[in-house]
């Protein structure tokens, strides 16, 4: 198949690994031209997976045309932020009726919240095809092939199984769902706990925290999740559970690298100006509270983390805040 990976981070760089493990012919594409052309020198994305060596017939590239054209299948794997921008560029291009495409972007659009999968949908009105992936997927275990597993949904069958036909192998295990919006949904609200879960790392607090913090922020986003509409069960899988599980305990998410670092006294700015890596949780956290109060949804754990990143609460207050609410019955 004639695949094209659109962004050439460490998630873009670890799926065109697998697709061309896979046999697939493919191309990735990379916003810098000059990055384009450093990576195409040494075949390795040294910014993100520097012992990852990429296959010599993987095509690098900086030309959109190119990438989109004769592509079948085309995988998004752009910041949340710019998505709409791309797709708008490949609208120009192609109407992709006769194309997949594969969004595999955690976050929202925040100018009006929707999801990747709706802004796709509105940038190519014509694409039939739309599908989207999330799961636990460190990448840099899947660049040294370690075993994972992952969720692929649409809302054709015919779609989301020719999609796990496409990734599945020996590493990299893809499971198939209906519930788009549940899957997306997971990929985004979790990184919210991630970044809490970094933040108790970074207080020194041990597993009795930790295991709190993830059963009662799985509670809170997946309570937020059903009332949107998506499936309660598909926050208790690969891309609920899974995936909050994964961000939330290793030292490997930049979510939860991001939140060590606010523990440890760093400012939003100054974490985010430290690093080339786009950390969703800081704008999906944004999301939550806007969501939250627009669909009347009590989420105590993400509020505070909301007050701590733009409302100048510190994180030992925030600790405070939250030990200090009354009982409830769970």
């Amino acid at each position: 198949m004639k695949v094209s990976v659109i962004g050439a981070g460490s998630w873009g760089t670890v799926l065109s690994q697998i697709l061309n493990d896979n046999g697939h012919d493919v191309v990735l594409w990379v916003r810098n031209k000059e990055k384009a052309l450093r990576i195409n020198a040494v075949r390795c994305n040294k910014d993100y997976l520097p012992d990852l060596k990429l296959a010599d017939n993987i095509t690098i590239t900086n030309d959109l045309e190119l990438a989109v054209k004769a592509a079948q299948l085309i995988v998004l794997v752009v910041p949340a932020k710019g998505m709409a921008q791309i797709v708008l560029s490949i609208s120009k291009i192609s109407n992709c009726a006769d194309k997949i495409i594969l969004s595999c972007t955690k976050g929202f659009d925040l100018t009006n919240m929707d999801s990747m999968s709706t802004v796709i949908h509105k940038g190519l009105p014509q694409a039939a095809h739309i599908a989207v992936m999330s799961g636990p997927n460190l990448a840099i275990e899947l660049s040294q092939r370690q075993p994972a597993a992952t969720v692929i949904a649409s809302n054709e069958e015919k779609t989301v199984e020719l999609l796990q036909k496409v990734f599945i192998n020996n590493y990299f295990r893809p499971y198939t769902s209906h519930d788009v919006l549940g899957v997306e949904l997971c990929g985004s609200l979790k990184n919210a706990i991630a970044l809490v879960s970094g933040m108790v790392s970074g207080l020194d607090f041990g597993e009795n925290s930790k295991a709190a913090l993830i059963t009662r922020g799985l509670a809170e986003i997946t309570r937020l999740g059903v009332k949107i509409g998506a499936q309660k069960e598909t926050f208790s899988g690969l891309a609920g559970v899974g995936d909050l599980i994964a961000t939330c305990t290793s030292p490997k998410s930049r979510n939860h690298r991001a939140g060590l670092a606010l523990a440890q006294g760093k400012t939003c700015e100054e974490i985010i100006a430290s690093t080339h890596m786009v950390i969703e949780g800081i704008d999906t956290t944004k999301a939550i509270h806007v969501l939250s109060q627009k669909y009347g949804v009590e989420m105590p754990i993400t509020e505070a983390l909301y007050q701590v990143l733009f409302q100048g609460l510190s994180v030992k207050e925030a600790l405070n805040k939250l030990m200090s609410r009354t009982g409830k019955h769970e």
